[in-house]
């Protein structure tokens, strides 16, 4: 679940940066673009986490 929270904001950060240095837009859209993929990247790590949650609960219910 680590690796892969971290792997997802990592190409949410990349990929504004990316885009940004590609069609030349400025640093300011670069870290508007980079936010937005962030908000993105969390929706889906929270619903990762919920699926993973529902197959394997952390807790032990008795």
């Amino acid at each position: 679940m680590i690796l892969i929270g971290t792997e997802v904001f990592g190409v949410a950060l990349s990929g504004g940066w990316a885009l940004a240095g590609l069609f030349d837009l400025g640093p300011i859209v670069g870290y508007v673009l980079m936010g937005l993929f962030s908000l993105v990247a969390l929706y889906a790590l929270v619903a990762l986490w919920r699926h993973c949650v529902t197959i394997e609960p952390l807790t032990e219910r008795a």
